[in-house]
């Protein structure tokens, strides 16, 4: 299983998503007051997601510590 921090973080905050999960990369869908909300693994070796959390309509890479640049960013709605 993969981006395990966003599920945990996710299922803490109530929220519904959905997890699919693709050659060792992760995807998540969740809709959060009327808003569709994607988070996309991309693999090794430059292992990150692509997420539309900080901007709705525009999908932003997230690298390094990437689970908690997008939990950080939730965190802040």
């Amino acid at each position: 299983m993969r981006l395990e921090r966003i599920q945990a973080y996710l299922k803490s905050m109530g929220y519904d998503y959905a997890y699919s999960e693709n050659d060792d990369c992760g995807g998540i869908e969740f809709t959060l007051r009327g808003l569709n909300y994607h988070v996309w693994e991309y693999p090794e070796p430059e292992r990150g997601a692509a997420s539309n959390v900080r901007a709705w309509g525009r999908m932003e890479d997230f690298e390094g510590d990437y689970e908690g640049d997008i939990i950080d960013v939730m965190k802040h709605w």
